[in-house]
């Protein structure tokens, strides 16, 4: 992690607080603003889809371009610092045995739409060899047209199921 703070150039006697406060006006931030993302753990099989997937990823999804995941596994990535987060691996959801779970398609994928309680909505395709979950931040709660940039690569690394 690094970090860039002004530093003055001679002592400044401030109370704890005080000081505290100045070194938060005065720009003291870090540069890891990434959020943490767990690797799914999938078969080796599904693992092979993934990491072919992450190398067919595109570079900017809804105008927002790709950062690092803190991870190198090829199982993840993310748009926007957090705003699109992509898992490959991702277990089967217990929710797609349920018949009046909502689906829709974008550009020749099926995805399965999740509204968890802690954020945005949460994607994850159907009927493919590998589980793909995309997790939108809640300012894509009414628009999964980030989906459809994920579509090409879908189609041509993780085959279909049927």
């Amino acid at each position: 992690m690094t970090s860039s703070c002004r530093r003055f150039g001679h002592p400044v006697l401030l109370g704890p607080s005080v000081a505290a406060l100045l070194l938060a006006a005065v720009g003291c931030s870090s540069t890891d603003a990434a959020p943490s993302i767990t690797d799914p753990t999938p078969s080796a099989e599904a693992a092979a889809y993934c990491r072919a997937l992450h190398e067919e990823l595109p570079r900017t999804v809804a105008g927002l371009d790709r950062g690092g995941t803190g991870t190198e596994s090829g199982l993840t990535a993310q748009w926007g610092d957090g705003a699109i987060v992509l898992r490959c691996g991702v277990p089967r959801p217990a929710k797609m045995d349920d018949p009046s779970s909502k689906a829709i398609e974008a550009n020749g994928v099926n995805w399965m739409l999740e509204q968890p309680d802690d954020g945005g909505p949460l994607f994850t395709t159907t009927h493919r060899k590998a589980y793909v979950e995309v997790r939108l931040s809640e300012a894509y709660a009414h628009d999964a047209s980030p989906l459809a940039a994920f579509a090409p690569a879908v189609r041509k690394t993780v085959p279909s199921a049927l």
